[in-house]
């Protein structure tokens, strides 16, 4: 009782910390037109209901007290939008223990010097489930046995700058990205166990010069560097990736321009062998993971270098909208990526992204955080709270569901499609989102991980949102997705999840609202070999401090 009591006074105490933020900082930015500040703080005191209605029956009650801020500043200099809760759950028997969770997404920048020196950063905190296969969900219920928390974030700068003719841009980015699994993750009867992902360092530099068609020359040309690296704790595995390369932009029509590109490119991917025991079997740690057999010689896994090259074209009819398609060699293999962007109006917009690389789970996650908007609305689970796959957003690519599709820890590379529509329609919010990533595993033969090189894990992914206004007193959230899970390794059994939730507030006073929600999830191809259908229900209390 005294750690329940206990609880709840620090949620409210964090709640009301960060309730005097917005005072602050509106005094600080009065006079400052340019500038948008929304910040709001809440705290609230849910009673949920969790009940299997299959293969069994049993049901869970459990209270869950948290506090949390959802805030957006957008000016003519910075910008970003965050969002970050932390929550207790207070358990009632051994069916559903007590614990904490933190969860959150944000992006942002801040120009240092404007126009020319500019920071930026983003970080994600969420909550998967691992499943026997190696793949992992967001939001799928309350399954604490197989549940992984995942964090990353990173940061740098970027800079801006001419040349003479030439415009110049160099950027720096640095990203850690960590998953804490449960202790021996349970897997299907006689399948090999998860090697699932514990921790990663990347490290990201650029630099390229190019000068317009038309200044000086009747094409653009251009001139650039990079260098990726990222180390992985896990059997201390390395990637390194440097290359350099030119191109030249040929215009067509005024909207249409030719582009090929060329260069050297130098990749190499090694490490580590586990730690062995007298017979050879490798040794597994307390926390689950291969011992790293520091004084074992490091072993090359992959290695190319060489020319690389690719073609395509650059659509830009307009500011709303823009495409460009590429094929080409990188990898000893063929490659294609591109990009659509189109924003039929002010109130919607159309995403579509090609991509292809070699990375890490920590490097794919990293990617994908830089690509997200800076100015969205987090969407989250109605009953679990939990930061689901997609933002609102009407700019840039805004789902991260993709990525988490996979929590093993070999390298791999990855190669897939993501596309997002997103609209404002009056005073609701919609979008939808879906794609496929294919991650084909990178291994050094005669390790531990040797097993998994060539190895594929595919996944489809959808998820839909829509939220709104009922009238000035009451609104909504509705949140969907799906998942399917497919992977050659020995043991692994394809799956398949599907959830929706759906939330009513209805404002009683000015700040304290009362909160409903349903959920219902779905698993096909459970580590029993059992599907698993759960339902849940919450009633609480909600107050907003703005």
């Amino acid at each position: 009782m005294p750690v329940k009591a206990w609880t709840l006074a620090s949620a409210i105490g964090l709640a009301a910390t960060i309730a005097v933020v917005p005072a602050s900082a509106q005094q600080k930015d009065q006079g400052q037109r340019a500038r948008d500040v929304r910040i709001a703080p809440y705290i609230e005191a849910n009673q949920v209901l969790t009940a299997e209605l299959s293969p069994g029956s049993d049901a869970v009650t459990y209270t869950q007290v948290a506090a949390g801020v959802d805030l957006s500043v957008q000016g003519r200099n910075n910008g970003g939008a965050a969002s970050v809760r932390f929550e207790q759950t207070l358990g009632y028997d051994a069916r559903m223990a007590d614990s904490s969770a933190l969860s959150g997404v944000a992006r942002g920048y801040a120009s240092v010097v404007p126009r020319a020196v500019t920071v930026e950063a983003g970080a994600l905190a969420t909550r998967t489930r691992i499943d026997n296969n190696g793949g992992a969900t967001i939001g799928s219920g309350p399954d604490r046995d197989n549940e992984s928390r995942v964090y990353s974030a990173y940061a740098g700068p970027t800079v801006h700058t001419r040349l003479g003719d030439a415009e110049v841009n160099a950027n720096y980015r640095i990203g850690y990205t960590r998953a804490e699994a449960p202790e021996g993750l349970a897997t299907a009867p006689g399948a090999p166990s998860v090697d699932v992902f514990e921790d990663s360092l990347v490290q990201s530099a650029g630099v390229h010069a190019a000068t317009r068609a038309g200044d000086g020359l009747p094409v653009g040309v251009g001139v650039g560097a990079g260098y990726y690296q990222e180390d992985i704790s896990n059997l201390d595995q390395r990637v390194r990736d440097a290359h350099v390369r030119a191109d030249v932009s040929v215009p067509l029509t005024p909207a249409l321009a030719a582009v090929a590109g060329a260069g050297y490119e130098n990749v190499k991917i090694s490490s580590r062998d586990a730690v062995r025991t007298a017979d050879g079997a490798p040794v597994i740690g307390a926390n689950g993971r291969f011992v790293t057999d520091k004084s074992a010689p490091r072993q090359l896994a992959y290695e190319t270098e060489g020319l690389i090259w690719d073609v395509g074209v650059m659509w830009r009819p307009s500011r709303r909208t823009r495409a460009e398609a590429h094929v080409g060699k990188r990898y000893d293999s063929t490659t294609y990526y591109g990009s659509f962007a189109w924003a039929p109006s002010s109130r919607s917009s159309v995403n579509i992204a090609v991509y292809d690389g070699i990375t890490g789970f920590g490097g794919q996650l990293t990617n994908a955080l830089v690509a997200l908007p800076t100015d969205f609305a987090a969407n989250r689970n109605a009953i679990t709270g939990d930061v689901t796959g997609c933002v609102a957003s009407l700019q840039g690519s805004n789902c991260l569901t993709g990525v988490l599709g996979s929590i093993r820890s070999a390298v791999f590379r990855g190669r897939g499609i993501t596309a997002s529509y997103a609209r404002q329609i009056g005073r609701m919010s919609a979008g939808v989102g879906m794609g496929y990533d294919r991650s084909k595993f990178i291994a050094a033969p005669g390790t531990v991980l040797g097993s998994a090189n060539g190895v594929v894990d595919e996944s489809y992914w959808a998820a839909a949102y829509l939220s709104g206004q009922i009238d000035a007193r009451s609104s909504f959230n509705v949140n969907a997705y799906a998942n399917w899970l497919t992977s050659d390794f020995a043991g692994a059994r394809d799956a398949s999840v599907i959830g929706a939730s759906a939330a009513y507030r209805r404002y009683l006073l000015d700040g304290l609202s009362a909160n409903a929600a349903v959920g219902l999830d779905h698993l096909n191809g459970s580590i029993a070999g059992q599907d698993l259908t759960t339902a849940s229900a919450l009633l609480g209390l909600r107050y907003d401090f703005n």
